[in-house]
């Protein structure tokens, strides 16, 4: 084997034992479960949108969809982007732009009910 090769092959086993010494990762169960939930979560998104279902005020369609937008955004980036296991850095820059979003979020909703 030529020392390329090996230098590939030793960076690519070091890597992996270093992967695999940091963390455990979530089973296909758990990642299985966690879908399932967004899935359900979802729906109760896109029920909202039927309003012969249900008789709510529109501001508490606002809020379910909000929680629902926040509740989805940390499960995904906790579990599937495994944020759980990285640097509180990356937790504190999705933390960041999901606030950013909601800011933005909250301040179209006002904006359009104030002048729409």
């Amino acid at each position: 084997m030529d020392t390329a090769a090996m230098d590939t092959a030793t960076t690519v086993d070091m890597a992996h034992d270093a992967h695999a010494d940091g963390h455990d990762h979530p089973s296909d169960w758990e990642y299985i479960k966690i879908a399932l939930w967004l899935a359900f979560f979802t729906l109760i998104e896109v029920g909202t949108y039927f309003e012969s279902v249900h008789n709510l005020p529109e501001w508490s369609l606002y809020a379910i969809l909000t929680f629902l937008m926040i509740v989805k955004f940390i499960m995904v980036g906790w579990f599937f982007m495994h944020l759980k296991y990285d640097s509180k850095n990356y937790t504190r820059t999705f933390v960041f732009g999901l606030l950013l979003a909601i800011a933005v979020y909250l301040i179209m909703l006002l904006a359009s009910s104030l002048f729409g």
